[in-house]
């Protein structure tokens, strides 16, 4: 595997992590739907694939790269590679919260 750093994207987090034989393909390509817009974080170009597997989802760009929009960030270009897919925390005075996007 290249030598992989994490990405964002407003709320959401992708890290290098292998995706586990048994992960189910999804039917689409949104990562994420934005909580306070519903704006998606979508794969827009490339060939790549969500899997799912216990509870996590996981990308996997098979492509040199592939290109990752949303209506309100910059698109981004993300190289081949596995990732888990997380929605990032904030820390608040009453505790962990996910960030609204």
């Amino acid at each position: 595997m290249k030598n992989i750093v994490n990405v964002r994207q407003g709320d959401v987090i992708l890290s290098p992590l292998a995706i586990p034989s048994t992960a189910a393909p999804l039917e689409h390509l949104t990562l994420a739907l934005g909580k306070v817009t519903g704006h998606g974080h979508r794969i827009t170009s490339g060939k790549a694939a969500l899997l799912e597997w216990d509870g996590t989802t996981y990308l996997r760009v098979s492509s040199d790269n592939a290109v990752l929009s949303h209506d309100e960030h910059a698109a981004l270009v993300i190289p081949q590679g596995d990732y888990a897919v997380r929605i990032q925390r904030e820390y608040r005075p009453d505790g962990w919260a996910p960030v609204r996007d």
